[in-house]
């Protein structure tokens, strides 16, 4: 079943690609001249919150009001050839304490197909993680990003080209390997990168790597993805899947605050996911998951979740998204399942 899954996520992948391409929490920003880069100086605040209500049915039961995300950036240019983002995460839900940068880097962009960022920021690996994070379908990101595209950011400098208005982007990072707020601890560095292209006017297809030490220079990883989006009318089909063997490093902990598992020498995950516009204010949504921790066990450390949902847009800034996660895991199942809720606000 497992292979068959895959067989037909490849044959997805190879005729689909990528949305979005912000090395930070945001989308890209408007462009304004022909050449796709604003002409003039300017600075933009922006920000979001997304309080949120979790019910978990476990054994014994619990619940508890907390924040998924509470941001607060600036961005701007400070003339035609270089552009500044800094964003600040005051969540402790993510954090697990104060707050703390979380993305901050200069962008030399005079050249659309050559773009230079350095700084901290997203790894470009993948379709979830390289979606801003006030505009993901669900709640949660899939098992798959948050557990293996980890850490999810890390310092380092990046080459990237094309935009929303181009079929083809990509982008290509030498970045530390160990997370934020931490130097590096050998001589070498992971090499992230990434490229999508408009197939069709509905198509979308995108693939990922990454080839790093994450604890020291002889312990190798690599990491590979392949993604896909086809919005057809006011259906979207959205997939995903991520292959990674080698060392990782445990102290980075999962992405956007998930706890991180114990991984095997090779481990692997997938996701489907489908919405459809009833309107301008309502979106049902499904979301079919697996992710395999340890590829070698059989069963063991294997998992999928399904996500029953819908998103209701009050305005264009106001967003409320409510989850169901039932939770499947085929050697020991446990009662398991969550029910969330979350409220967002842009400014």
């Amino acid at each position: 079943m497992k292979t068959k899954l895959i067989l037909v996520f490849a044959f997805v992948f190879s005729l689909s690609m990528n949305t979005t391409f912000a090395q930070g929490c945001e989308d890209d920003a408007p462009a304004t001249a022909a050449s796709g880069v604003p002409s003039t100086s300017s600075m933009t605040v922006f920000g979001y919150i997304q309080p949120q209500y979790n019910t978990y049915f476990t054994d014994q039961g619990e619940n508890t009001f907390n924040f998924k995300r509470a941001r607060l950036g600036v961005r701007g240019r400070v003339n035609r050839s270089f552009s500044y983002y800094v964003v600040l995460e005051s969540s402790a839900f993510i954090g697990g304490g104060d707050a703390y940068l979380l993305d901050a880097f200069i962008t030399y962009d005079k050249h659309e197909w050559a773009k230079v960022s350095l700084g901290s920021f997203k790894q470009p690996f993948g379709r979830e993680v390289t979606t801003a994070c006030h505009s993901l379908t669900t709640i949660d990101r899939a098992i798959v990003a948050d557990q293996l595209v980890a850490p999810q950011r890390d310092m380092g400098v990046m080459l990237l080209g094309g935009s929303n208005k181009t079929k083809f982007k990509y982008s290509m990072a030498l970045m530390n390997g160990r997370g934020l707020g931490v130097n590096d601890n050998n001589k070498k560095k992971d090499v992230i990168g990434r490229a999508s292209y408009q197939l069709l006017d509905f198509i979308n297809v995108g693939a990922s790597f990454r080839y790093g030490y994450p604890n020291n220079q002889d312990d190798e990883r690599t990491t590979y993805g392949f993604d896909a989006l086809i919005k057809y009318n006011d259906f979207t089909l959205q997939g995903e899947y991520i292959y990674d063997e080698g060392d990782y490093n445990r102290a980075a902990g999962g992405g956007c605050g998930a706890e991180p598992l114990e991984l095997g020498e090779k481990r692997q995950g997938a996701y489907v996911m489908a919405t459809y516009d009833i309107n301008k204010k309502f979106q049902p949504l499904f979301k079919y998951e697996y992710f395999d921790q340890d590829i070698d066990l059989k069963d063991l450390g294997y998992q999928e979740r399904m996500t029953f949902g819908v998103n209701y847009f009050i305005n264009p800034k106001t967003r409320l998204q409510v989850n169901y996660q039932a939770n499947v895991e085929t050697h020991i199942n446990i009662d398991n399942d969550a029910l969330l809720m979350q409220l967002q606000v842009r400014f």
